[in-house]
């Protein structure tokens, strides 16, 4: 099951009023696990940068100046995602941008499925913070690089909150076919199956003797009838 996570960052809040895309980041699964596959792109939004939004990603007009345009990365981007479902933290914030910016090209928008693990989150954790910082000291996952928004960054730590959401990794699980395998601190061990030659099959004069006697308890056995 192939999926895609995926985050952006933007100008601002607003795709309809002018904000548009500046960084967009996806992150290949396959069955909830990352394949290490991504698509990273920074991209030119044709505007200035309000300076809220760049206290929150870090990207100046000036470093974004020189960057693609969305109408250069689009086909690679769609190419990158296919028609996989998209994971996405807050999904209508996302999926906004994107359509938003596909109909500045008239392009259709979007139809992939969407998960928006934000709904996850609070159906699972009713009442509890369900921002991304939040999941991932729920789950113990590393997100002290994060001292700013970055869309693969996000993406990445996505990706691993996701799969703590459907339910985890079982490390110890062999698949058909497979080595078998140990989890330990330092990763898996494998284990080696040693190839021995199949133990002697044939009965002892011992057995025979026994199977004779045994045998002969019978009374008019049916194969001696003839």
């Amino acid at each position: 099951m192939r999926e895609i996570i995926l985050d952006t960052e933007t100008t601002g809040l607003d795709a309809l009023n002018g904000d548009r895309l500046v960084e967009l980041g996806c992150v290949e699964t396959f069955n909830h696990i990352a394949t290490g596959k991504v698509l990273h792109k920074y991209i030119n939004p044709e505007r200035d940068m309000p300076a809220e939004a760049e206290a929150v990603h870090g990207l100046s007009a000036a470093f974004l100046s020189d960057k693609p345009v969305f109408a250069e990365v689009v086909g690679e981007f769609l190419d990158f995602i296919g028609d996989s479902t998209l994971v996405i933290h807050n999904a209508s914030f996302d999926m906004g941008f994107l359509n938003a910016e596909l109909a500045r090209l008239g392009m259709p928008k979007l139809t992939n499925p969407v998960i928006d693990t934000v709904k996850i989150a609070r159906r699972r954790f009713p009442g509890a913070a369900a921002s991304l910082d939040a999941l991932c000291r729920r789950f113990e996952i590393d997100n002290s690089n994060r001292t700013l928004h970055g869309a693969l960054l996000d993406a990445q730590l996505l990706a691993e909150v996701y799969l703590e959401l459907m339910g985890g990794r079982q490390p110890d699980l062999v698949l058909a076919g497979g080595p078998a395998s140990q989890a330990t601190d330092s990763g898996p061990v494998v284990i080696k199956r040693v190839a021995r030659p199949p133990r002697p099959h044939a009965p002892t004069a011992e057995e025979l003797a026994a199977h004779e006697a045994f045998i002969k308890g019978f009374k008019s056995p049916l194969w001696l009838s003839e």
